[in-house]
């Protein structure tokens, strides 16, 4: 019989003890997160992802000054960390594991669409908490960018930002974005984007990582300014 008096005998709660936080038992005061501003910039010859460096503790401490955003998850495609580092960080593990298990079983690369899609699956259905990542790659169909959001969704565009320094960066690439800039005009312009988030923005800072991706594969660099970078 239950008895409300006693935990033990509630055969609905799926936890003996305290009852769960309305946010799923998660501390958010204790999470760490990136914070962050991450950058994609999709161009003809390929694709430049910038990100910044800074990690902070219940948004108020930063954490750490020298975190890689940025992971290479395909041969010609890489994803940005975005929102709890935990949740980002499985998230990137899983997608580059079944992103090689395709290419073993198939004996090719996924497509960057299949790819960005697997990734929305992902963040829809699974236990990954408060991710909004950027996947950018280059496949047979040309260069690609694509937000997903920690709903599922994925919108594939020119460019696009996320994370909390969003609005001050989308400023600076609109103003400034060219459809037939060169690769090293994109990189040029997401440092300057980056930079300025960073500028305005508590938790994006110190420094930047740059993942340049074409045809070739992935080089990811890390700098601890914007001057350095350019």
């Amino acid at each position: 019989m239950y008895d409300p008096e006693n935990r033990l005998t509630d055969a609905y709660e799926p936890e003996v003890g305290n009852l769960p936080n309305e946010d799923g038992g998660r501390d958010e005061e204790n999470v760490v997160k990136t914070g962050t501003t991450t950058v994609g910039i999709s161009t003809e010859n390929g694709v430049i992802i910038a990100t910044d460096r800074r990690a902070s503790l219940g948004g108020r401490f930063v954490s750490n000054k020298q975190v890689q955003k940025v992971e290479q998850i395909h041969p010609t495609a890489a994803m940005t960390l975005v929102g709890s580092v935990g949740g980002a960080q499985s998230f990137i593990r899983s997608l580059r594991a079944e992103a090689d298990l395709y290419e073993v079983r198939r004996d090719e690369p996924l497509s960057i669409h299949a790819l960005a899609t697997l990734a929305g699956n992902f963040a829809r259905g699974g236990p990954y908490f408060a991710i909004n990542p950027i996947v950018g790659g280059v496949d047979e169909e040309g260069s690609h960018v694509y937000s997903v959001d920690p709903a599922g969704g994925v919108l594939e565009d020119d460019y696009t930002v996320t994370g909390s320094g969003t609005m001050v960066a989308t400023g600076t690439i609109e103003g400034q974005y060219d459809p037939e800039m060169s690769l090293s005009e994109a990189r040029n312009l997401a440092i300057r984007a980056v930079n300025a988030a960073a500028e305005r923005d508590t938790g994006s800072g110190n420094g930047v990582v740059l993942a340049e991706i074409t045809d070739e594969g992935v080089e990811i660099d890390a700098f601890d300014d914007y001057e350095s970078a350019e």
